[in-house]
């Protein structure tokens, strides 16, 4: 069956002449994905980091089939509904401070394409329409869209061969000492009159190799946007919803973006849908009435009622259940058990941060040979560039936990 669908699918990131054979996924359940062949594997990615409650949570599922009984979906254009009024007073009170209005869509990269629009936007509707241009960061990924591969590391190899096809942004390397500051600084003086915004991952550059940094630069990258009276955007797609250890990394600066952008973990993995929230003085400038100052933006699936009511429900589990307890004793739990792969001559550093556990390796000669081997062990681990990384769902037992760790070492040993 899989073979001859295999003929008419297209897969992610994928050389479809040479990749071996994908694996068939039959059912899920809490942190174990079940295969076609009757195969178990502990999942220790969580499918792209989104299943935080562990897959098939009953209380999003009964969520999604009372909205799916009464209102799958409606257009948000002219008319709203109280799954998306709801979850955007709740997210509003979640964030720090006025982080408050919130345009819905239905994909991280198209989340980030919103804020890039809504900061060159905001520029222009205050009369100064030279600012377009967005600084990132070495190592940051954002989206594969045009907008966002074009403030994604174009050396990171993904996004190379678009180079003259995109818009040409501006990119530094991520700061982290006096000098680095002092030289950005420098960098932004010098394009200050064609900038918009500051975009950054908070805390973990995921796809860029899971990277991490001190809150401190997060607090001085806000600094630096005041000075130069830039927006500053984070990118808390990844890191968003306990993921670092707290509901949003930004917490852990004490700083407040003025965009922020959420999606993968928001409904628990269940159903896509995507975040902009912009802060106060931002939603002003789009206020007025002259009608070419709206916000020209409006997916078609915008604020899907399955998918609020999917994302209400993980937001319930949040408030009832110890869900940032379980990331520290995760990260405890992954410190202590991943620190043998320090004493193998092919790890290079082994780091942890909330649910977040990576294990970077001198070099990685043969990806497709690694990750069969890891399946051997019965366990869906996804090395990329030159880590093997866990970011299992945030309701993990510590058994299979351990599985995941015990399998990372025994591989690499």
């Amino acid at each position: 069956m899989a073979a001859e669908g295999l003929s008419n699918i297209w897969l992610p990131y994928t050389q479809m002449r040479t990749a071996p054979m994908p694996q068939t996924a039959k059912r899920t359940e809490g942190s174990v994905i079940e295969l076609a062949d009757g195969r178990r594997l502990i999942d220790g990615i969580a499918s792209w980091w989104t299943a935080c409650h562990g897959y098939n949570h009953p209380h999003i599922h009964d969520a999604v089939s009372r909205q799916l009984r009464e209102m799958p979906h409606v257009m948000f254009g002219g008319l709203v509904h109280a799954p998306a009024l709801d979850l955007a007073s709740r997210l509003a009170r979640l964030l720090p401070s006025d982080l408050e209005r919130v345009f819905f869509t239905d994909s991280g990269s198209v989340a980030v394409e919103v804020a890039i629009k809504m900061a060159v936007q905001y520029w222009i509707n205050k009369g100064q329409r030279g600012r377009t241009r967005l600084l990132s960061f070495r190592g940051g990924y954002h989206g594969d869209t045009f907008g966002t591969m074009a403030i994604c590391d174009p050396e990171e190899g993904m996004h190379a061969m678009f180079a003259g096809a995109l818009p040409e942004q501006i990119l530094a390397d991520l700061p982290d000492d006096d000098a680095s500051f002092t030289a950005l600084d420098k960098i932004i003086a010098d394009h200050r009159h064609e900038l918009a915004a500051i975009v950054v991952e908070p805390l973990v550059q995921g796809a860029g190799g899971m990277v991490f940094h001190a809150p401190e630069t997060l607090r001085r990258l806000r600094t630096l946007a005041d000075r130069h009276g830039l927006l500053l955007i984070l990118d808390e797609i990844f890191t968003g919803f306990g993921r670092t250890g707290s509901m949003f990394a930004c917490e852990q600066a004490s700083i407040v973006p003025d965009i922020i952008t959420l999606s993968k973990a928001l409904t628990g993995g269940t159903m896509a849908l995507a975040a902009t929230v912009a802060r106060r003085h931002v939603f002003e400038a789009f206020s007025s009435d002259d009608p070419r100052h709206a916000l020209m933006h409006g997916p078609t699936f915008m604020a899907n009622p399955l998918a609020c009511a999917a994302a209400n429900a993980s937001l319930d589990l949040f408030e009832r259940e110890p869900r940032l307890d379980q990331v520290a004793t995760i990260g405890d739990q992954m410190r202590h058990e991943l620190a043998p792969c320090r004493a193998l001559p092919c790890v290079r550093d082994v780091r942890v941060m909330g649910a977040i556990g990576v294990v970077q390796l001198t070099e990685i000669e043969n990806l497709n040979a690694l990750k069969a081997a890891f399946l051997k062990e019965n366990v869906w681990v996804r090395p990329f560039r030159d880590i093997v990384y866990l970011t299992p769902a945030l309701t993990i037992s510590p058994d299979e936990l351990s599985q995941l760790t015990t399998a990372i070492h025994r591989v690499l040993r």
